[in-house]
């Protein structure tokens, strides 16, 4: 993890605050989240407490700070999803899954987020699994749909 770090930064060899929000962006595209290692090694470079880079990427929802899990849910709460019941189908993942907003499972097999929008209205409510869409949702259906990839990872 250390040489992915070092690999981006050395992409800034003069870099200065204002190159704090690109460096994060990669780092987490690389890595999935932002490692606490990550950040130091982030501060270093940039001559920046560690505390405030982490005052600054938690202002940003954008940054995650966890791992993500093998199949990462975003679901959709705006608008549209939210008035044919996103809440629902939230409250359901959190309860076959046991965990809440911005966690991973214990297995490390799902991570769960809310985000503000999608973009997918027309399919409302709707959830993102590593970017593939399930749409017009239901309690039910979200058990369904979790136990396909639990399905897929016993059969890999």
């Amino acid at each position: 993890m250390k040489e992915q770090v070092h690999e981006i930064l050395n992409g800034y060899p003069a870099a200065a605050n204002d190159s704090l929000i690109p460096i994060l962006q990669q780092i987490q595209d690389k890595l999935g989240f932002l490692s606490e290692e990550a950040v130091i090694e982030v501060g270093k470079h940039l001559h920046m407490p560690a505390s405030k880079i982490f005052g600054v990427a938690t202002f940003y929802n954008q940054f995650r700070f966890t791992q993500p899990g093998k199949y990462h849910i975003q679901v959709c709460r705006g608008t549209a999803c939210h008035v044919l019941g996103s809440a629902t189908v939230l409250e359901e993942i959190e309860k076959q899954l046991k965990v809440k907003a911005g966690q991973t499972t214990r297995d490390k097999m799902f991570s769960l987020e809310v985000v503000a929008c999608i973009g997918a209205c027309g399919l409302a409510p709707v959830i993102s699994i590593n970017g593939e869409f399930h749409a017009k949702l239901t309690a039910e259906s979200i058990q369904n749909i979790l136990q396909e990839y639990r399905n897929k990872e016993e059969l890999s």
